[in-house]
Order: C-alpha cells, then structure tokens, then sequence
C-alpha cells in the first residue's frame, strides 16, 4: 500500500497494533530520563523556578508530553520537596496505557490537558509527530510517497499550498534531488500546547536543525533494539526525523508566548547545575564509598550534556503569563 509518509508514520507508531501502542520506547533508544536521574532533579529546579515566578499558587501543574513509561514524571514527584509535592499536579500524558507501578499521584491522560499552569516538558515528542517528506524536482516539490511494507519510494503530488509556503518560509531547497520534512504538524502541536498554558513554562527537547544548517537530504530515520534501522514503516521500527525548533518557536510566539529560548541541552542542564564534574581524588582517599557515588554521578551527568550525544538536543522554552 503507497502512502504520503505522514500518513504512513500515523499508521506506524500510533495506528492500531502501532509501535508506540505496542512497545516500550526504553528498549529501543536511550533518552535523557533513562540515563540518569539527575535529569528529573535538573527539571525538578526549573519547575521550582517556574512555581516561585508564578507566585506559589496553590495548584502548580507537571505535564509530561510523550510520557512514555513515566519515567520522567515520576522522578521529579519523587525527589519534589513536600511543600511543593503537597500542591502539585502530575500528569503523563500519552497515547500507551497507563504504565504499571506508576505512583497513584500520577494522572494519565491520552490527550493535553485544557488549562495548565506550571510547567511543561515534550521530551523527544515533536520528533515523532508525523510529517510529510517532499523531494525537489525540476518542477518544485514533490511529495515522497512510501510503501508501507517494504519502504520502497516514489515520487507523488505537489504539496498543498500551505505546506509549499512553510517550506518557503522554514526549509526551502534549491536543487533537483533536495528533500525536506514537512513540521507544519509539528508547529501546530506545539502552538496546540502554548495555547493551553495559562502560566508557566513550555519545554520542547529534540534532535533538531536550524534554517541556516537544514540537512539536504532530510533526517528519516528508523530505531530498533538500541540500533539504527532502515525506516519502514511496517510498524516493526521506531520512525522518526529531527525537528525545525525554530519554526515551532515562531509558532509558539504567535501563540501567545512572552519570551522564548532556543539552545541546546548541553547549555540549558549547565545552568541547571548539571557539570559532569569529577569528585577530588583526595575523597577517594577520606572517604571511598562517597567517592564512587561522585564519581558515578558525574558519569551519569557527562553524558546528559555530551555534545555529541544527548547534550546535542536542541532546547525550545517558553513563557506564557
């Protein structure tokens, strides 16, 4: 069966018997929440300063988008100080079923929650939103049709008028044999949750690009058991693409947004007290055991904010007052 691959990737992650409905991400690819719980204590330090700018209102809501095994959620609840732990609201939020063994606290919902105040975290969720993949010809762009059992391509229709002026605008291409992704769906999602955030902070993290640096020949790609795969959209494989954060930024400042901050997670974790930094090798000395729990924590930390691993994803936040 030949589908646009926007259609393609809805039918094999989130269609019936999909990848995401039918398997968990962990055993697939390592994300930030698995390599370390120091992740949940750096968000747990930006939902403290997302709570203290708002005032300390009696309800400060936790969103988790893409939640997956609630990994995430889980770990801020669990090392939130009382206080605040008394006052907040957490939600996961995914299309999988609720995890097993997920703390009681945890709400799970299968779509955002209309009104939020407090803040928002999309890890690695703008990437597997389905979109379209076009190819330039001598004739402008075409849309790149897949066969959902093999993966085999050919060349479709012209794009709709609005996902010709988003190529425009966010990735144009200038020679036969370019291919782009389409984010307009991604753009819209997003915009989809600044405008449910009544107050607060809205955190995208994802691989992603920039206009001034778009890959050529796009970022299709497709994970499997921890290894990278050939992107079929059979719903055996993970099926993803790196993320235009520059335009869901724009989208978000016409949603609504105050300020904005695009960087990576390298910088963003930094700030956020995650260094990587050694313990003396004279605790070693006074006190052994307290120097391999250092030492393993700052491993832990190095590779959060490794350039060439998960410190190179990029960082989109938000405001909204």
């Amino acid at each position: 069966m030949w589908l646009t691959w926007r259609a393609a990737m809805e039918q094999a992650l989130y269609g019936e018997n999909g990848f995401y409905l039918r398997e968990c991400p962990s055993g697939h690819f390592r994300t930030s929440v698995g390599a370390s719980p120091a992740f949940a204590r750096a968000m747990l330090r930006e939902l403290v300063a997302v709570d203290g700018a708002l005032g300390h209102p009696p309800v400060v809501d936790l969103v988790d988008i893409g939640a997956g095994e609630g990994g995430l959620a889980a770990g801020v609840l669990a090392v939130a100080p009382p206080e605040l732990r008394s006052r907040l609201r957490v939600i996961g939020v995914d299309l999988a079923s609720r995890p097993a063994r997920l703390p009681e606290e945890i709400r799970w919902a299968a779509a955002v929650p209309d009104a939020i105040c407090g803040l928002v975290i999309a890890n690695e969720w703008l990437d597997n939103i389905p979109v379209d993949i076009v190819e330039q010809t001598a004739d402008g762009p075409r849309l790149v049709m897949v066969n959902v059992s093999d993966g085999e391509e050919r060349l479709g229709e012209r794009p709709h008028e609005a996902d010709l002026a988003w190529l425009a605008r966010w990735w144009p291409m200038r020679t036969t044999g370019e291919r782009a992704e389409i984010g307009r769906p991604r753009d819209e999602a997003w915009a989809s949750v600044i405008v449910r955030l009544t107050g607060g902070r809205a955190i995208a993290i994802d691989y992603a690009h920039s206009v001034d640096d778009r890959p050529p020949y796009g970022t299709l790609a497709g994970y499997r058991d921890g290894s990278m795969v050939a992107p079929v959209p059979d719903g055996s494989c993970d099926v993803t693409a790196h993320v235009a954060l520059d335009s869901c930024a724009f989208a978000g400042e016409c949603a609504g947004v105050v300020t904005t901050t695009l960087t990576t997670q390298r910088e963003a974790l930094r700030a956020l007290g995650i260094t990587g930094t050694r313990p003396s090798l004279d605790q070693a000395r006074s006190d052994p055991r307290g120097y391999l729990l250092a030492l393993t924590r700052a491993s832990e930390e190095a590779e959060l904010i490794a350039t060439e691993g998960l410190g190179g994803f990029g960082w989109l936040a938000q405001t909204r007052t």
